[in-house]
């Protein structure tokens, strides 16, 4: 394999993990901390990122960028980016890796294409690199997709699926559709339940009834709140992409209104790392339900 310099923006969650892969498979792994804070500047550190001091240096010198970021912010980076490689005078090829539908990655590519540059649409499934017990699948569609064969290290399973943009969105927005939409209808019944004065008895239920489901439950709902906050916008892509399928994307809306919920409440402040495991689910839904409340006034 032949070493490339790969700009990852940005060193979250995510982004980290793959950085720290591809560092580890012997490439270059770059990006831009100004303004980030002193946890990100630590991951990346850690992760074997070299910083450079803004995105006309990151594209000047990477073969390779990866977007890896909230959806909400795909498109605006995407038009920096672009905007950057007409500075620099340079084209390196632009994968996005958020979790946006195919429409989104549509005008994503326009933008790219139309400064010039190589476009690969990205769906990202799986948790990062080296966090499971499963290598992270980038599933990846566009006309030309030699540039992503770089992500062929340990950790990463590239998954090409033809050379129409918008086919990798899609099918992440599948998977999500499934994966975070039945977290968000565990904690909307939850907090049904607790609205309802029925939580206790609910459990009760699913305890004699579906024990596996009640613990999974229990867990989930608790560390829901730390991603709410990137989550619902997630939400909106998926019922956007549903909807362009002919089929209902109301599901998802109200999966975006119960995270949304989630991301005003103070349990939203907590990251992943940060979360308070002696939270119970119950304590967490009251919270939701005063929010709830708060809401009707």
């Amino acid at each position: 394999m032949t070493s490339r310099t790969i700009a990852v923006i940005a060193p979250g969650d995510m982004g980290g993990g793959v950085g720290r892969a591809l560092h580890a498979g012997g490439h270059d792994v770059v990006t831009c901390l100004a303004g980030r804070s002193t946890a990100t500047r630590a991951r990346a550190e850690g992760c074997g990122f070299r910083d450079l001091p803004d995105l006309d240096a990151v594209v000047g010198e990477a073969a390779l960028v990866l977007s890896i970021l909230p959806p909400a912010a795909a498109e605006g980076l995407a038009a920096e980016a672009a905007a950057a490689m007409d500075r620099a005078g340079a084209r390196p090829a632009y994968m996005d890796c958020n979790a946006v539908s195919p429409a989104t990655s549509g005008r994503i590519a326009e933008t790219i294409t139309g400064a010039g540059a190589v476009f690969i649409d990205c769906g990202i499934v799986g948790v990062a690199p080296g966090k499971g017990d499963k290598p992270t699948r980038f599933y990846v569609s566009g006309p030309d997709l030699a540039a992503s064969e770089a992500l062929e290290v340990d950790g990463i399973w590239r998954k090409p699926l033809g050379a129409e943009v918008g086919r990798a969105s899609a099918l992440k927005m599948l998977y999500s559709g499934l994966n975070k939409g039945r977290f968000s209808l565990f904690a909307t019944v939850a907090t049904a339940a607790g609205a309802l004065g029925l939580l206790d008895e609910l459990g009760e239920e699913l305890a004699y009834s579906q024990a596996d489901a009640w613990r999974y439950i229990q867990a989930a709902v608790p560390r829901l709140p730390a991603d709410a906050e990137r989550w619902w916008p997630e939400m909106e892509e998926i019922a956007d992409t549903f909807d362009a399928a002919g089929v209902t994307g109301d599901f998802h809306r109200g999966a975006a209104w119960m995270l949304r919920l989630m991301s005003a409440t103070p349990f939203a402040a907590e990251t992943r790392e940060t979360i308070d495991p002696e939270r119970t689910m119950a304590e967490t839904v009251r919270e939701f339900v005063e929010h709830l409340e708060g809401q009707r006034k």
